[in-house]
């Protein structure tokens, strides 16, 4: 697995760690790093106009992915970051078209987890795809891994994560905001 410090290094110098998340087991790389991403979707085998979302270290590390945010968006992320609720922004267009939709980029502040305590640690967004082939079930531990993918890894982080629901998807950039995939976090859509 390697210390912290020397995951943190794995990721500076482009590599690609796997790493529990509060949700399902993940793929982290630096998401400024575009041959970083681009080896995460080549991993994966995901198509690129699938979007990868992203890990941040704290919602203030939202100033360098996105454009800014709503009143409502910031009421999500006080209530619920960290924790599994992913929020689609306005993307910043020097992002890598990896990352981005229709001119918007998912984000969230993982909840307790290996995958919190790396972002934290590393200081910039990272990668939030799920560890597996596109398609397949999402994994909950670094044993799943396909050999394939395993092998293709520079790091891994021990440890099972929970599993259950993904991250609750919410467009924070439509009035009134869109739930786009119902998950771990339960919200009233007429409260948005």
């Amino acid at each position: 697995m390697g210390g912290l410090h020397e995951l943190v290094r794995i990721l500076e110098q482009g590599g690609v760690v796997a790493c529990p998340t509060e949700t399902w087991l993940g793929l982290l790389a630096d998401a400024r790093n575009e041959e970083a991403i681009e080896r995460v979707a080549l991993l994966k085998g995901r198509p690129a106009n699938m979007p990868i979302a992203l890990l941040l270290p704290d919602a203030n590390a939202v100033r360098e992915v996105a454009l800014g945010t709503n009143p409502a968006a910031e009421a999500l992320m006080r209530a619920h970051w960290p924790g599994p609720l992913t929020l689609l922004l306005d993307a910043r267009p020097e992002l890598s078209p990896r990352l981005v939709r229709d001119g918007k980029v998912g984000v969230r502040v993982p909840g307790p987890s290996p995958a919190l305590e790396l972002t934290r640690a590393f200081g910039h967004a990272l990668t939030a795809t799920s560890a597996n082939l596109s398609g397949e079930p999402p994994l909950r531990s670094v044993e799943e891994l396909p050999a394939a993918l395993a092998e293709g890894l520079n790091g891994a982080v021990a440890g099972v994560s929970p599993g259950g629901a993904p991250s609750t998807f919410v467009d924070t950039t439509t009035a009134p905001m869109k739930i786009l995939r119902a998950g771990a976090i339960e919200l009233d859509p007429a409260a948005l």
